[in-house]
């Protein structure tokens, strides 16, 4: 993984130190609130519903096994005991105290570890595919190009202050798990019939109030151009993005009211100023970046193991976790494993201190001390042979991390919500775990789980739809209605290359009822699939009016009936 030179570490440690400096000032009240607010945000600091929440950047979900110990550590010494991790492969604490923010800050710069752009109008966390470098189908190892665009984002003084947040993420695989068409600029990596590499580029995409799917303004770009052409969308951005309206002020509305070929027009025009100039990456730059990302001493394998194939045969629970949590990696000999942080009562992405501190430790012990974040709200380990995974399983199960549900509906991406953001209009972890916990009292409980397969169930508490509820396959918006919390329903939606917003079924429901909602769509689906058909994909075919129709008639038959 990249580690800081001291170019990145004075950078970093003089940030702490200012931070520090204005902290004391706004506690002596030197500062007003407006004044620190955008000093604050800077780096990373909020002000939610009960407490402030500070939001630490983990740069393409990377981390060391010294790093999440020192998460673990600040979670004790400084919160409750646990982080969340977020959508955007970062963490969130969602109960330090004011005072204690910078001295967070200055251990965190002890691992190489920062607040920095977390929050505020400016390029946020790059993200990319969790299983870069180890992908059985990947073109280039994404981590290195993420870590250019990093190194060029971080403190550039143009994109500190942009109209709105701005978000790029990164494929380097032929599938795209990285969600790049709902971000503000996608970028995924190809390959030309000469050998040489590239990419496209994708703008305009994003969820929140206005979802939109991202359109593809340039087909090849050469990858030493990659700077200079994002640095040409965000002047295009920067000189005519909204500033006078928060609704309309982010990039994919101003692509929108331009036309996607107006504003790649534009872009081309202002990178015909802009190529072959001080941004342009040379190959032995890439060739650099890349050495940081090298392959571990991976060891000489079988592809397959006699132990793993005994072990599945004996055991029904550790083979559905080999089924639902392990990827195919590109080492013969080796899987990437997935640790799921979706255990039924525990709020999403939640980790405790020492479930952190247990994970560390498997990294060190069967995953060449290093580990991922992913957007889905779960932790990889990228490097695991397959004579080991029977230990891992047994260790991940005894930390509460060995759900083998990676995939299914209980695998649900959800925001803090109602108990804890004060942007939200409602809660969203109890409906997830009401959601789990009805899907559980199901007889046959595994059986039906995996029987109704590959579905994404993203809960939202606001518009600003941190869950990502518009790409789910079912997808949950809390409303307000009249100062009570009720959730909207959408389906249809997906992320990836086969990238759709869902569609609203109707109205909304109490938070009550969220389970016999999806009870009915989920025996909808059933009742209505082809062989293999995923939910998906059997609403695709069909339409929303049976799923509507079963909702709505068993709810209310007078609003099916007109």
């Amino acid at each position: 993984m990249y580690r800081y030179d001291t170019y990145d570490q004075t950078l970093v440690d003089e940030r702490v130190a200012q931070f520090r400096d204005q902290t004391r000032r706004f506690l002596a009240g030197q500062l007003s609130e407006d004044e620190f607010r955008p000093l604050r945000l800077q780096n990373g600091l909020y002000v939610q519903r009960h407490a402030p929440m500070l939001r630490v950047a983990i740069p393409y979900g990377m981390l060391s096994s010294t790093q999440m110990r020192k998460l673990a550590s600040i979670a004790r010494r400084y919160d409750r005991g646990y982080g969340h991790f977020s959508t955007r492969q970062n963490i969130q604490f969602n109960w330090p105290v004011l005072e204690t923010v910078p001295d967070i800050l200055a251990e965190l710069a002890t691992v190489e570890m920062h607040a920095i752009q977390t929050s505020g109008n400016c390029i946020r966390n790059t993200t990319t595919d969790q299983f870069a470098g180890v992908a059985h189908d990947e073109l280039i190892d994404s981590r290195a190009v993420c870590e250019i665009v990093r190194q060029w984002s971080t403190f550039h003084p143009e994109f500190a202050f942009l109209p709105r947040k701005f978000k790029i993420a990164i494929n380097g695989s032929v599938q795209d798990r990285a969600a790049t068409r709902v971000h503000d600029i996608g970028i995924h990596a190809l390959e030309a019939d000469d050998g040489s590499l590239g990419f496209r580029i994708l703008v305009g995409g994003g969820l929140g109030r206005t979802p939109m799917i991202g359109h593809v303004i340039r087909e090849w770009l050469p990858r030493g151009e990659l700077l200079n052409y994002l640095d040409a969308v965000l002047r295009v951005y920067n000189r005519h993005g909204r500033r006078d309206n928060l609704y309309k002020a982010r990039i994919k509305i101003l692509v929108r009211d331009l036309t996607p070929a107006v504003f790649a027009e534009q872009v081309e025009e202002e990178w015909a100023l802009l190529a072959g100039g001080p941004a342009f990456v040379p190959e032995a730059e890439y060739d650099r970046m890349e050495a940081f990302f090298a392959s571990p001493a991976y060891e000489t394998l079988p592809s397959e193991s006699r132990a793993l194939r005994a072990r599945m045969a004996d055991s029904k629970p550790f083979a559905n976790w080999i089924r639902r949590n392990t990827f195919d990696h590109k080492v013969a000999g080796y899987k990437a494993v997935t640790l799921s942080l979706k255990q039924t009562g525990v709020p999403p992405g939640d980790a405790t201190a020492d479930q952190m501190d247990a994970v560390a430790d498997l990294a060190d012990r069967y995953s060449f001390g290093e580990m991922r974040v992913t957007h889905e709200q779960n932790l990889v380990l990228a490097d695991v042979r397959l004579d080991d995974l029977y230990a891992v399983w047994e260790a991940a199960r005894a930390i509460g991390c060995a759900t083998p549900n990676i995939g299914l509906v209980t695998d649900i991406v959800c925001c803090p919500g109602g108990d804890f953001c004060s942007l939200a209009n409602a809660k969203s972890i109890p409906v997830a775990e009401s959601i789990q916990r009805r899907i559980e009292e199901r007889v046959e409980f595994q059986d039906y789980l995996h029987d109704i397969g590959e579905l994404d169930l993203n809960i939202s508490g606001c518009i600003n739809a941190c869950g990502h509820h518009h790409v789910g396959h079912i997808g949950v918006l809390g409303v307000d209605k009249n100062g009570e919390e009720w959730y909207q329903v959408t389906i249809g939606g997906a992320q990836g290359s086969e990238a759709a917003i869902g569609k609203v079924i109707g109205r909304s429901f109490a938070r009550a009822e969220m389970p016999d909602v999806i009870d009915r769509l989920l025996d909808t689906y059933v009742a209505h699939r082809q062989d293999d058909e995923r939910f998906v994909d059997t609403v695709r075919r069909i339409g929303l009016e049976p799923f509507r129709e079963q909702v709505y008639r068993e709810r209310d038959p007078v609003a099916v009936d007109g």
